[in-house]
């Protein structure tokens, strides 16, 4: 079964690294997975997880009506400095693309599906995650040109 943290990276890297919302998505997943539980084949818990967890971001991201947590008896919660530049910098590329084409990058390249396997998750073709993916990377390539690899025309990706 895939691990809860692994659930909130991914959450996070699609919901451009908001961790309390990440948090939120994944426990929305968690949620529909317990209902659909009977339904869910052994072998293919982790995959439908993911597909939770996907599902549960593009929602969150379609929803017109933004929630927004305000306490007025308490100091709001600051999140953790990010301690990698590279990182955080990674993070706001991705916040640049649109949902559906981030989700595709992240599957594929940071949690290192394959493409039957990312397209299982988003429920869509294989031919829509190879041109999501090739987009994404084309425009991760000219919004950030500093992190193209030495030797390699392509760049990311």
């Amino acid at each position: 079964m895939v691990q809860r943290a692994a659930l909130v990276r991914v959450a996070a890297l699609l919901v451009s690294g908001d961790l309390a919302k990440a948090e939120d998505v994944v426990q929305t997943a968690l949620t529909r997975l317990y209902l659909a539980w009977p339904r869910v084949r052994t072998g293919t818990a982790g995959a439908y997880a993911r597909r939770c967890v996907v599902n549960a971001a593009l929602d969150d991201r379609r929803s017109l009506l933004h929630r927004h947590e305000r306490v007025a008896a308490e100091l709001p919660d600051l999140a953790a400095p990010v301690q990698d530049r590279d990182a955080a910098d990674l993070v706001a590329l991705l916040g640049a693309l649109p949902a559906g084409m981030r989700a595709a990058v992240v599957l594929r390249y940071v949690e290192g599906l394959s493409v039957s396997e990312a397209a299982d998750a988003m429920g869509c073709s294989e031919g829509n995650i190879k041109s999501q993916c090739a987009r994404g990377l084309e425009r991760l390539r000219e919004a950030a040109p500093a992190y193209a690899r030495p030797g390699s025309a392509r760049g990311i990706g």
